[in-house]
């Protein structure tokens, strides 16, 4: 009998690849380590705190001193005040109870601690807290007592019984280099099986029926003159939707979110700080603009926040990102925080604006937010759960318009308005005046 192949051969050849790609995935996974908590291998012992060297409850007085120092002092840096971290080893406990009721008098007694302590802080005041007990200033000692926490680091730390593998599996590239292996294979095997077909049928005197040739589809679709009709229809509707929706969106810069010189997160500040909008874009309450907050105006509290807390720290971004944003801040407004004074060395920060309307179009911050009423987050979104402040509005004509029929209009101590509100709401017959019904559509009263 003829041979039409060497079928053993390829079938060993498909054998033997499949035996290495296997051996080869099973090495990579008995490669795999598993990870184990940075905190697993560590001792508790390692972690527990020091006892209070006051003797005072450490958990009580990191109330207290959140409460009360935290405003001018912090543990380990310099702020208005010096740092507390270990301040019971400089002073005595019965100094220290006179200088936190009263530091004014023990100023002016000419205590030479005092006087020293004074002028070493750039003569800054201490309030005073005579509502502060003995037992709440031992608290406050303990909590400043405290060892400053080190980061654990577990670098020799063996794996414990249990520890859950984070990575058991193969990698990704090796299962992705097998597919491809195995759908090369395959190809080969179709290519091979064509071509022992072709060869058994020419053995055998099989004559393979050839195609006929026929016409190009483009050919057919040219002849039916019902089909070019509709698809010509068709195409231009098509074209003509997709150019006025292109064309409508010019100008438009909807989600915009430009990066800033620096970061500002409106997340933490109006989001978890709670701080009024207006506090900052004071300018909103009487002018046609918001404006841009002064750096003045940030540093009434970030001259005593020179960095954030853990807890304000994201996946995206650490807490040394937030930190060296503060300290853009400080280059920018000349304040050396070592020293806790202006050097006199600033430099501007060019802000990129984000809303822009057309010089043709008017709008008034003030009317709106002073005499109507609106919330900011009516026009600009949940801005406190922003971390990059965006356009949150198309602010197109049709979108104002729109929120001029569907808003009331606010009538509560203004005078001029329910004096108005009586007379309308008898012509249009409702209840309650939108702005629309006020003048809100007339032209000339965002266009001029």
């Amino acid at each position: 009998m003829k041979k039409v192949g060497k079928l053993h051969s390829i079938s060993r050849n498909i054998f033997f690849c499949l035996a290495l790609m296997l051996a080869f995935s099973l090495n990579s996974f008995s490669q795999t380590e598993p990870v184990v908590a940075a905190d697993a291998a560590v001792p508790a012992s390692t972690t527990a705190a020091a006892p209070a060297a006051s003797g005072g409850d450490a958990v009580a007085g990191k109330a207290l001193f959140n409460t009360n120092c935290a405003a001018c002092h912090k543990l380990d840096d310099k702020s208005t005040g010096p740092a507390l971290r270990g301040v019971i080893n400089k002073h005595t406990k019965e100094w220290m109870y006179k200088w936190i009721a009263n530091s004014s008098a023990m100023i002016k007694s000419g205590d030479a601690a005092a006087v020293k302590l004074f002028e070493e802080n750039n003569k800054a005041v201490m309030t005073a807290f005579p509502q502060l007990s003995k037992t709440d200033i031992d608290n406050i000692i303990a909590y400043t007592s405290e060892p400053k926490a080190e980061p654990v680091v577990a670098a020799g730390a063996q794996a414990l019984p249990g520890a859950v593998s984070a990575d058991t599996g193969v990698s990704n590239n090796v299962i992705l280099g097998a597919l491809s292996l195995v759908m090369f294979m395959l190809v080969i095997m179709l290519f091979l099986v064509n071509n022992v077909l072709s060869k058994v049928a020419k053995v055998n005197g099989i004559e393979v029926a050839k195609r006929e040739k026929s016409l190009p589809i483009w050919r057919v679709f040219a002849k039916n003159q019902f089909l070019v009709l509709v698809s010509s229809i068709f195409l231009l509707l098509a074209s003509a939707y997709f150019v006025y929706g292109w064309m409508m969106q010019v100008g438009v810069d909807q989600d915009y979110a430009p990066i800033q010189p620096i970061h500002y997160s409106h997340r933490i500040h109006a989001g978890s700080n709670g701080i009024d909008c207006k506090y900052c874009h004071s300018a909103a309450r009487v002018s046609k603009n918001a404006g841009i907050p002064s750096l003045n105006v940030c540093m009434n509290c970030h001259k005593n926040i020179a960095e954030v807390s853990d807890t304000t720290a994201t996946a995206d971004y650490s807490k040394a990102f937030y930190d060296a944003q503060i300290q853009k801040l400080y280059d920018a407004v000349g304040w050396d925080k070592a020293t806790q004074s202006y050097t006199g060395k600033t430099s501007p920060v060019k802000w990129v604006r984000i809303h822009n309307l057309p010089d043709f179009a008017y709008f008034n911050h003030s009317q709106h937010v002073t005499v109507a009423g609106i919330e900011c987050q009516k026009c600009h979104g949940p801005v406190q759960t922003y971390e990059i402040q965006k356009q949150f509005a198309p602010l197109t004509m049709g979108w104002c318009i729109n929120c001029h029929r569907e808003t009331n209009v606010k009538m509560e101590g203004n005078a001029y308005y329910t004096k108005i509100h009586e007379e309308l709401s008898k012509k249009y017959g409702v209840d309650k005046l939108t702005a629309a019904q006020m003048g809100g559509l007339e032209c000339g009263k965002c266009h001029y």
